[in-house]
């Protein structure tokens, strides 16, 4: 029989593991399947043919891949043009003075997308007040830019001029000069990318865009053509960094908006799921295969950052403010040069994976150490559709075990402890050093090895409350579902805020959501129907700006002194230093988002089980083997307890409660775990 149509299905590729959330007329489905590094896409459709779900059937498919990241990574993008003003040949180059690693002996600053010689320089300049101070003559320009761009076959051409950010009729001139010239090659000005000053990290930002925008328009054009073949006649769309999608056409345009697009729907899945629970201030954490993140919420709207690096490298554009280590499931055990214990950031990813999964890997990870230790079962591993090898797992232990002197299980537990260690400090990275109070916040796990972690993790810092989603091994595929459309606009219009021009405040950002509107229209989507705004102010003379968000509301009224006391009040939390009241304040950047909310489900639910568990599993804790309660979560209704220790696997992942905890499912199918 026919699958009935109607299905909405989201698809999140990451480093091990391809998972699938599907919501339609026959309820939840999930579906985790190993991914294939070399041909991400092979994932996305192992995916679909596990969950057992006809292209045919699908209204809504949302994606979200490591595919732009990766090329960023593995230095696999397109080669790249780089036309400048003239005399700013060596900007992105130079880049700051900064050395983020000071005490690095052997630190190395990343190499440039963009080489000197594939740099070209436009007789031009345009003053920081929007004024052309040297006028851009293009019939000129046009006979030496040929010569220059025939000289060597380029995939893409970033455009970033002086001043740009101001007045971007020169970069918009000089694009459609080489759109005209080079036609089969895709052209990002920095303009239309990010409206911000700071020109090395604009360049750096149009650098990137162009370095990944073919790689991307390859993929998705890769992805359609086997869609249609296949049937599928819905709607296809890509998460972006910032929490939003966008159409897979759009996405075509705007590749660099997806560089962290699986972590960014993890939190937005697991921030929409906390909120059912009446759990609007969360620290998320994300632990996958390959790689943790993590993520303060806070009103149940994740912090935005303007800012971020990829590689080294700055990204100015707006992207959910996750911090990222190399601790995941499959992150290798490890001993450095003076014998110190080590767990990352090299991982074994999906290919080999851990030595447990039967594919060749021959080190020790993560993963393998919870399977020492008795926290993951091998007979319930994603739902007992794929059995691990525990004979694998003390093997690869025992070599660097006898080198420590220690047995095969302190070993492992000594790795998962280091693990847990690392994933502390990353959060007190987003969290203490941000003027957050851990405590304040509930912690949410998610993705295949957080939940194994996160007790001991919520315990070293001292929260006494940990919620962990149904189905936690998927939520990142479950937030895509959940995310809006969404396009944002940023512009640098400085100006002191005292005596501060109410009307001209309000006329940047009519300009920026006429901006956004025409957008959506190119998009092919209806008007946004939402809006927020954001400013960047800092104190006269200061270098960096801090973030101060305002409604609506505000904006219609704008008062400089309700705006200068809610930047009072968020420099008082970073910097915990009160601005003193004759202190000048100046309002540098603008930033606007657009959103299109999508129809809400009812939330996740928890997939069925698909094994048979003992009642009873030992657990090694350091101090021996204790007996864990052994219980599916599938069994679990609203209201059940279960005290720990206990290990309580489902289809997507595994909790581990440890003594002293107790599990308790609420009315949200979400596992709530209380300390004390």
């Amino acid at each position: 029989m026919a699958e009935q149509r109607g299905w909405r299905v989201g698809i999140e590729v990451g480093g091990t593991f391809t998972d699938l959330v599907a919501i339609g007329p026959a309820g939840l489905r999930t579906a985790k399947v190993p991914s294939v590094p070399s041909a991400p896409d092979e994932g996305l459709f192992a995916a679909l043919a596990g969950a057992e779900l006809p292209l045919a059937a699908i209204d809504d498919l949302i994606h979200g891949s490591t595919v732009a990241t990766n090329a960023v990574l593995e230095r696999r993008g397109a080669r790249v043009a780089l036309l400048v003003t003239q005399g700013f040949r060596d900007v992105i180059l130079i880049g700051r003075s900064d050395r983020p690693r000071i005490f690095d002996l052997a630190f190395q600053r990343p190499a440039p997308l963009v080489r000197r010689r594939d740099i070209f320089e436009v007789p031009e300049r345009m003053g920081a007040d929007g004024v052309a101070v040297r006028v851009l003559d293009l019939p000129a320009l046009e006979a030496p830019l040929r010569r220059f761009l025939e000289a060597q076959a380029y995939d893409a051409i970033a455009v970033c001029l002086i001043n740009g950010y101001a007045n971007p009729d020169h970069e918009e001139a000089v694009a459609a000069l080489a759109r005209r010239l080079a036609p089969a090659v895709l052209v990002s000005a920095s303009s239309r990318i990010s409206r911000e000053f700071r020109e090395y990290e604009r360049m750096s930002t149009a650098a990137l865009s162009a370095f990944v925008q073919p790689v991307i328009d390859r993929y998705l054009q890769r992805v359609e053509a086997r869609l249609a073949g296949d049937g599928f006649r819905g709607r296809f769309s890509v998460m972006q960094s910032n929490g939003g999608r966008l159409p897979a056409q759009a996405m075509r345009e705007s590749a660099i908006t997806a560089l962290f697009s699986g972590p960014a729907a993890g939190v937005i899945g697991a921030s929409r799921q906390a909120a059912l629970s009446g759990v609007p201030d969360i620290i998320t954490l994300d632990m996958g295969g390959t790689s943790t993140d993590v993520c303060v919420v806070s009103g149940a709207v994740p912090g935005l950052s303007a800012e971020t690096k990829v590689d080294g490298l700055p990204l100015r554009m707006p992207v959910i403010d996750i911090e990222t280590i190399g601790a995941g499931g499959g992150s290798i055990v490890w001993r450095d040069e003076g014998g110190m214990l080590k767990v990352g950031p090299a991982s074994a990813g999906a290919d080999p994976g851990p030595a447990c999964y039967r594919r060749g890997g021959a080190l020790p990870t993560v993963t393998d150490a919870h399977v020492v230790i008795g926290t993951l079962r091998p007979e319930a591993f994603l739902g007992g559709r794929m059995a691990l090898d525990a004979a694998a797992s003390r093997a690869v232990f025992a070599p660097i075990a006898a080198a420590m002197g220690m047995s095969v299980e302190a070993m492992a537990l000594s790795a998962v402890r280091l693990a847990t260690a690392n994933i502390v400090r990353a959060l007190r990275r987003v969290s203490t050093e941000r003027g957050r109070d851990p405590r304040d916040f509930v912690l949410m796990p998610f993705g295949g090895a957080g939940p194994l972690h996160a007790a001991a993790i919520a315990q070293e810092l001292g929260m006494r409350r940990v919620l962990v989603p149904p189905s936690a091994g998927v939520m990142s595929a479950y937030g895509l579902l959940r995310a809006d459309f969404s396009w944002f606009e940023s512009m640098t219009r400085a100006q002191p805020l005292d005596g501060v021009d109410a009307g001209a405040v309000r006329a940047v950002y009519d300009e920026m959501a006429a901006r956004a509107r025409e957008r959506f229209a190119h998009f092919g989507l209806p008007p946004p129907e939402r809006f927020s705004f954001v400013v960047a102010a800092r104190l006269k003379g200061q270098a960096f700006e801090v973030d101060v968000a305002f409604d609506d509301g505000m904006l219609e009224h704008l008062d400089p002194a309700r705006l200068r006391a809610r930047f009072a009040r968020e420099y008082a939390r970073i910097y915990t230093r009160r601005i003193a009241d004759g202190e000048a304040v100046e309002l540098v950047s603008y930033r606007l988002g657009a959103m299109l909310p999508q129809p809400m489900d009812e939330g996740m639910h928890e997939a069925p089980a698909r094994f048979a568990l003992p009642a009873q599993a030992p657990v090694y804790t350091g101090d021996g083997c204790c007996d864990a309660r052994l219980v599916s979560r599938a069994e679990l209704a609203a209201g059940d307890r279960v005290p720990g220790p206990a290990v309580i696997p489902d289809a997507t992942s595994t909790v581990f409660v440890p003594a002293g905890w107790r599990a308790q499912v609420d009315e949200f199918s979400n596992l709530e775990l209380v300390h004390g």
